[in-house]
């Protein structure tokens, strides 16, 4: 799941899940929708992705490369090693600012009780 929220500056990307070919069919949409919202800042937060493969990352790269021809930047919060060892291999990584001191929030059951921490993975240093 991919939600877009918008400030006057920002549109960020919360994404939840795979990120992965199995998705692919809304990657179109998102992104004609996040440049078509002509922000100069994307934040993709990524502290609830489960898995992403070479097409979630060529879908970054997308969203990343559009920005940065328009003269905006594009901020990764939450991405794990794993993500941004991806993103390296593909040879993209220096397109991503990194918010390397981002925490992931805790969740909360739909019930209002007690939170329940999501797994956290392991940040990039």
């Amino acid at each position: 799941m991919i939600e877009i929220a918008t400030s006057s500056t920002t549109t960020t990307l919360v994404i939840a899940g795979d990120l992965d070919l199995a998705e692919r069919d809304q990657f179109p949409e998102i992104a004609a929708r996040v440049v078509g919202l002509r922000r100069q800042l994307l934040v993709i937060d990524m502290c609830r992705v489960t898995f992403m493969d070479s097409t979630g990352a060529a879908f970054l790269i997308s969203l990343a490369d559009s920005g940065r021809k328009r003269g905006g930047a594009t901020v990764l919060r939450g991405a794990d090693e794993r993500d941004l060892f991806v993103l390296e291999v593909c040879g993209a990584l220096d397109l991503f600012r990194v918010d390397s001191d981002h925490r992931c929030e805790p969740t909360t059951p739909s019930g209002g009780g007690q939170q329940i921490p999501l797994p956290q993975r392991p940040r990039p240093a």
